[in-house]
């Protein structure tokens, strides 16, 4: 048995009955909604259905991160047990928890000098991100050492690649990302904007595909010109989405058929009460490994 454990944050976005089969711990960002604060706790404390049905009834909704004494509580009880950690991170370019993970390692490695704790940053976001850990748990699990996982972590995490469209632009406006005019232009338009995460670990629009039939074939063209081998992908690919099921089971259906090397089914997955309070529902999330992002 590995003598240090893989830990991660609530928003790589996977299940918690996947969580404890891979030996994974995690902790939990917060939302609030109604005014009232919740862990983001794998939709337990609120399940993903009701969080996305307040939202498009209109609920506010904040997200929070996990603080410096937060990520030390988490850390401690590992490092008494003589375990080392390698703590893998919500991507730097779109929150702070890097940084606060960062500075709770400094403040440990005082108490606890004997053992090893680096963070990793994934430069990735739900099931993207998640999907980075579950390689890394496979590292581990075929017996690599702390060094050779957290190393081959920083060497590769650029490879996995995150594609994102939405067919709901109502939480885009809220937040700024698209403007109210544009916003009202595009619902009438049916544009669904297509976005990735780029090499700094940044969510950033790439294109606008009118009618969602289009941006799902656009979509899986993305996995088609950017997987390793292309559509001999032997990889695994994951799918993460906000209350838009449907739409997500159809870009699977269409990938099962494209790529018939690939691992397995498709996973898919719910965005999270974190991520999904800034994507509302209507997002269909893409995660393979591919060529290295630029």
């Amino acid at each position: 048995m590995s003598d240090y454990v893989l830990t991660c944050c609530s928003t790589a976005d996977m299940p918690e009955t996947y969580f404890k089969e891979r030996n994974i711990s995690y902790v939990c960002f917060h939302f609030i909604i109604d005014g009232k604060t919740y862990p983001d706790d794998l939709g337990k404390s609120m399940p993903f259905d009701d969080f996305y049905k307040k939202i498009a009834d209109g609920a506010q909704t904040k997200t929070s991160q996990v603080n410096v004494e937060e990520y030390k509580n988490f850390f401690e009880p590992f490092l008494k047990q003589g375990k080392d950690i390698l703590h893998v991170s919500l991507s730097s370019g779109i929150s702070g928890a890097y940084n606060s993970a960062k500075m709770a390692r400094l403040e440990l490695m005082m108490q606890y000098p004997m053992r090893k704790i680096e963070i990793v940053d994934s430069m990735g976001a739900s099931s993207g991100y998640g999907l980075l850990v579950d390689m890394l748990a496979d590292l581990r699990d075929s017996g690599a050492s702390f060094d050779e996982v957290w190393q081959w972590a920083l060497d590769n995490r650029l490879f996995v690649h995150h594609w994102f469209f939405s067919s709901d632009l109502t939480s885009y406006i809220k937040g700024g990302r698209i403007s109210k005019t544009a916003g009202v232009f595009g619902t009438l338009l049916k544009i669904c904007p297509l976005l990735n995460m780029d090499a700094a670990g940044h969510l950033v629009p790439r294109e606008k595909v009118r009618s969602k039939k289009k941006v799902i074939n656009e979509i899986v063209q993305k996995m088609i010109k950017h997987a390793k081998d292309g559509v001999n992908y032997s990889g695994k690919c994951f799918i993460s989405h906000s209350a838009c099921y449907n739409d997500a089971r159809t870009v699977a259906d269409i990938i099962e058929s494209a790529f018939p090397k690939l691992n397995g089914n498709v996973m898919i997955n719910s965005v999270g009460t974190v991520i999904g309070s800034h994507t509302g529902p209507g997002t269909v999330a893409l995660f393979f490994v591919g060529d290295e992002r630029v």
